[in-house]
């Protein structure tokens, strides 16, 4: 027995990106394409709701790739619903059988009809029904102005309000001034420009010309120290030397689109008749990645982030299918197994299972780490959650021999999203239990403040004489290699609640005697007094 979700993977992917997007958009078009999946309104839709993100290059090359299969009819009128160059290239492409067809035809606009008529593989009854189209797509569409008589009566009201028309077309100009001011500026990717005998540069292809036009490719002249700007001594020696340049250093200051760094490279110009120096004539660019030395922090967060989110999203696909078939081993329901092969498929589930729960982690930490961490309002009650907590982590305090003690019922809610809140509690929970010795007790509390309301910890006696730094780089100590341990280290665990918390808007602080996990609170649900367990 074989299970495709290949969908499923697919829709289940990240898609706010843009190179999600693009991924989302091409894995889509290939398995309706190939017919691993229906073409049905919502599965089109979903392609409708990418397209708007998904760059016309990468949607004329899907449009081409129609050319490897057998294409349903709706994919192929859902590209020609597109652009004039994605549905030219979808219409070349596509091959469909008469009857789809003769559904396509009505549905393609003139220009889509246009390149139908150029191929020569389509049935000669699709080239009769094109040419019954000819007259109507050569006509030109004109509809007549319609004339509207002048409305006498309100002539002298016109001329009444002659004035307060003015001031409003004079408030609607300052509007747009302002609007445009505001709006930011894209910046320039390169221009040329010419520099004169001098070295001052007296003309660029670009705008805004006055940001650059009397700045010197010379340090010794006087023109560009005043305005601020400067070019290294790559581009300064080359020009003394009449000789030419490339990758020389030019910063324009400034905000406008022109603003900025650049790598600029010229050629010297000398007058034919005289072969005297006249000048320079040159190109600027922006500076590659790796020719940038100040290069985003955050960038390069986010690009590494993204990484990892593609890695998780590889690994998480086979390590679900190697749960799904152990599990189904170890209940039998392929057939009769031995004992001893259903105890290893039994053994192949339980580490996968911690497998999954690593690449989760991994997943959290990579959307944090790239901002991309999906957060809704809400609100959970503390006792509740903790209680459901306790219930699942059960097996493992059995299996640590310890035990976890829950605070008593009590009023409390975190004001933050539910499941966020179930990771925050039970991957702490969790950390704990794991590192707890045989007969250890270990005891939470809840603990209201102004706007806040607290869990609280006592950490096992593995974690009591370390401080903060040293657990929070615990990832290959003894402590983490035993029986439950978080597979990504004890230290991996405690730097995901703390960032978490902070996420969400809390705080998570260690200390020897007591962990404690700082959350905002739903307003009216503090209490003064705290409610805590002691082993």
């Amino acid at each position: 027995m074989r299970f495709d979700d290949s969908l499923k993977t697919v829709l289940a992917a990240e898609a706010t990106t843009a190179l999600g997007a693009r991924a989302a958009f091409r894995q889509l078009v290939d398995l309706i394409g190939r017919g691993r999946a229906p073409a049905d309104p919502p599965l089109i839709g979903r392609l409708a709701l990418l397209r708007g993100r998904v760059p016309d290059g990468v949607r004329v090359t899907c449009a081409r790739s129609l050319a490897l299969m057998d294409p349903p009819v709706a994919l192929v009128a859902f590209f020609a619903d597109d652009t004039p160059d994605v549905a030219a290239a979808a219409l070349r492409a596509a091959r469909l059988r008469g009857a789809d067809w003769e559904t396509l035809l009505p549905r393609l606009q003139p220009h889509g009809r246009a390149i139908l008529r150029q191929r020569h593989d389509l049935p000669p009854s699709i080239e009769r029904a094109l040419a019954s189209f000819g007259g109507n797509d050569l006509l030109l569409g004109y509809q007549p102005p319609v004339a509207v008589a002048p409305d006498i009566s309100r002539a002298g009201a016109a001329e009444r309000f002659e004035i307060a028309d003015l001031v409003r077309r004079i408030e609607g100009h300052q509007h747009d001034r302002a609007v445009a001011a505001n709006t930011p500026v894209a910046p320039l990717t390169a221009f040329e420009f010419e520099a004169d005998a001098a070295g001052v540069i007296r003309w660029i292809d670009a705008t805004p010309r006055g940001a650059v036009i009397g700045l010197s490719l010379d340090h010794r002249g006087i023109g560009w120290g005043a305005a601020g700007a400067a070019v290294d001594g790559i581009a300064a020696g080359a020009f003394r030397k009449r000789a030419p340049f490339s990758g020389a250093r030019l910063v324009v200051p400034g905000e406008s689109a022109i603003g900025g760094d650049w790598r600029i490279a010229g050629v010297p110009m000398f007058d034919h008749a005289t072969g005297a120096f006249t000048g320079m004539r040159g190109r600027a660019r922006r500076p590659r990645a790796e020719e940038d030395a100040v290069r985003s922090a955050g960038r390069d967060r986010a690009i590494g982030a993204e990484g990892l989110r593609r890695l998780v999203h590889e690994l998480r696909t086979p390590t679900n299918a190697i749960a799904g078939f152990s599990e189904l081993i170890e209940q039998g329901l392929l057939g009769p197994v031995a004992a001893e092969y259903r105890d290893r498929a039994a053994h192949i589930r339980r580490q996968v299972t911690g497998l999954i729960g690593a690449i989760e982690d991994l997943d959290l930490a990579a959307r944090i780490e790239g901002g991309a961490l999906h957060q809704r309002d809400g609100s959970v009650a503390a006792s509740e959650l903790l209680s459901r907590v306790g219930d699942d982590l059960a097996p493992l305090a059995a299996m640590r021999g310890a035990q976890l003690v829950l605070p008593g019922e009590r009023e409390g809610a975190w004001a933050l999203d539910p499941h966020n809140a179930e990771r925050l509690v039970s991957r702490l929970l969790a950390t704990m239990l794991s590192a707890a010795r045989p007969g250890e007790r270990l005891a939470t509390g809840l603990i209201a403040g102004v706007g806040t309301l607290a869990l609280t910890v006592s950490p096992p006696a593995a974690f009591a004489e370390r401080d903060e730094a040293t657990l929070l780089a615990l990832d290959d100590e003894e402590a983490t290699v035993s029986d439950g341990a978080p597979l990504l280290g004890v230290g991996f665990a405690l730097r995901l609640v703390r960032n978490l918390a902070a996420e969400v808007g809390g705080r998570f602080a260690m200390s020897p005697e007591l962990f404690t996990l700082l959350l905002p609170a739903v307003e009216g649900d503090e209490t003064d007094r705290a409610t805590t367990t002691a082993p």
